[in-house]
């Protein structure tokens, strides 16, 4: 989306997991498919563990539940300048992102994913990129 929109120089995106069971490894093969269905290659990127530094790398840290936003809290040891969301309330939701993993609906993940991502796009990238 970033890149469609012409603002790579705008963004600096990276993904960190808030637990360490998928740490080094590979994207989970469902979860691949899917991002291959819509033309997203995820080849050779591997899980990292979110660490006290990315607080104050990063901008905004987005979760995708409940869980996830206690982690990072717990990780950034604490939220002091209120940069750690969830993904959804971008979209005006309070709920978390459909999790695949339980449902094994990769489809309602994708579908959360695409809503948040593009009302985060909406709100930093505006119009012009200048936001």
């Amino acid at each position: 989306m970033v890149r469609e929109a012409r603002l790579e120089e705008s963004f600096y995106i990276e993904s960190a997991a808030a637990t360490s069971e998928e740490t080094g490894n590979g994207i989970y093969p469902p979860a691949r498919r899917k991002l291959n269905e819509h033309g997203i290659n995820a080849e050779g990127h591997s899980a990292r563990l979110m660490t006290r530094a990315d607080y104050s790398r990063f901008d905004l840290l987005i979760g995708m539940d409940n869980e996830n936003i206690c982690d990072m809290r717990r990780i950034c040891g604490g939220d002091p300048e209120g940069k750690i969301h969830m993904l959804m309330e971008y979209t005006g939701s309070r709920r978390e992102v459909a999790d695949p993993w339980y449902t094994g609906d990769f489809e309602a993940t994708w579908c959360d994913l695409l809503e948040g991502c593009r009302k985060l796009l909406e709100i930093y990238g505006g119009k012009d990129g200048n936001n």
